[in-house]
């Protein structure tokens, strides 16, 4: 499949990197969210069946900048970084490591404190663990130390009882997760991330960026809500509940987005080199697309992350209905949120992770795509950001074209 150099202009913004034979239309896409929805620097990379075949760029690195986004310009993603960290336990327990049925407290006596002493690490996998709070929240110094957030969250008594419900963990998981992992591995998630995940396949993505990193990203910054008329995009209006429950202090949906407080600047070096898998993640797009990908099978001869089995475990609905904290109908696996009218992907055997305000990465094994969007741009979204479905939109007709 060919590949060809493309740089085109669309409202002054050079549109820079290459797009395989008959993949033009995610190209288009990508232009006319510089165009029409008020993009500033983005990145968007898709492979099929191992192969890239799209890879672009365009804008600032800098949402308030004029330094122009490169090839290896990186972005915090946000809760897309729950995706790669969802293939931590998933390859733990495909190593024989770790027993999805067993209660966390097996693993981690402390967690079992305050009624959680049956969460199993299913449960606690697909946001079914019933702690998606705080009683207090923590300081961002509190936040990125791991003995501390751990400690807070393994003290904490669930909200609902365990495995009857489900509701977005939003911050909660990076130490649901950094706990677990950490007492089953002996390493820091985002250790075993670089040496088992992004070391081996080359991926520049990290949950914990390194000084030596830090000059390749860009600044986020909230931009204006631009969709043009007739442009196909998800109805994103929330309901009057919604909308309520983000402005009441009381409400689960404020307290679980607000367990860190102040609310943290994501533009701090303090935050981005943190280990938080649930919220702090650095990657540039093509990594995203890639490491779904292996995730799918073999890329440029590094081997597969996920056996068969394991991709049906990605794939496979954990948890589904009325969100407690989102309150939307959501579905996740283990780790993974599915495809679903709040969150469209690609397709029903689509697994992966949107980063609220933009960025998204996931794979679909029935087509065997993997995909990853990142923006310096926040938006106001949650699961399902209009500039990533219209890529989204544009891969499924390439797609559904044969191509």
């Amino acid at each position: 499949m060919g590949a060809g150099r493309t740089k085109g202009r669309v409202a002054q913004v050079d549109v820079q990197g290459t797009v395989a034979a008959g993949w033009e239309p995610v190209r288009d896409a990508f232009l006319r969210n510089f165009e029409q929805r008020g993009e500033r620097g983005a990145a968007v990379a898709v492979h099929r069946d191992g192969e890239k075949v799209v890879d672009l760029w365009a804008g600032t690195k800098d949402v308030d900048g004029q330094d122009p986004w490169t090839a290896d310009t990186a972005q915090v993603v946000r809760s897309a970084t729950k995706g790669v960290a969802a293939a931590v336990p998933l390859l733990l327990h495909q190593r024989g490591l770790l027993d999805l049925d067993a209660p966390v407290a097996a693993y981690w006596p402390e967690f079992k404190a305050a009624g959680k002493e049956g969460v199993t690490v299913r449960q606690l996998l697909a946001h079914r663990a019933g702690v998606p709070v705080l009683d207090r929240p923590l300081t961002l110094a509190e936040a990125v130390d791991l003995p501390t957030a751990t400690a807070a969250i393994a003290a904490q008594a669930p909200v609902w009882e365990p495995g009857t419900a489900h509701g977005y963990h939003a911050h909660t998981f990076s130490w649901l997760l950094s706990g677990l992992v950490h007492r089953v591995t002996g390493r820091t998630i985002g250790r075993w991330v670089a040496e088992e995940i992004t070391g081996p396949i080359g991926l520049d993505l990290w949950i914990g960026l390194p000084d030596a990193e830090a000059h390749r990203v860009g600044r986020l910054g909230p931009v204006e809500e631009i969709e043009p008329p007739g442009s196909g995009a998800l109805k994103l209006r929330p309901k009057r509940s919604v909308t309520e429950a983000y402005q009441d202090p009381n409400s689960l949906t404020r307290r679980a987005f607000g367990v860190i407080a102040p609310k943290p600047d994501e533009n701090d070096p303090v935050y981005r080199a943190a280990e938080l898998p649930g919220s702090a993640g650095v990657a540039t797009a093509r990594a995203l697309s890639r490491f779904y990908a292996a995730t799918l099978g073999p890329v440029d001869g590094a081997g597969r992350l996920f056996t068969p089995d394991t991709v049906t475990l990605a794939r496979t609905e954990e948890s589904a209905g009325a969100d407690k904290v989102l309150l939307v109908g959501t579905r996740f696996g283990l780790g993974h949120m599915l495809h679903g009218p709040a969150s469209p992907l690609l397709g029903p055997s689509s697994y992966g992770h949107p980063g609220r305000g933009g960025s998204l990465g996931f794979a679909d094994p029935d087509a065997g795509i993997a995909f990853g969007y990142v923006t310096n741009g926040m938006r106001k979204t949650v699961t399902a950001d209009p500039r990533a479905q219209s890529l989204v939109r544009a891969v499924g007709s390439v797609v559904n074209g044969a191509v």
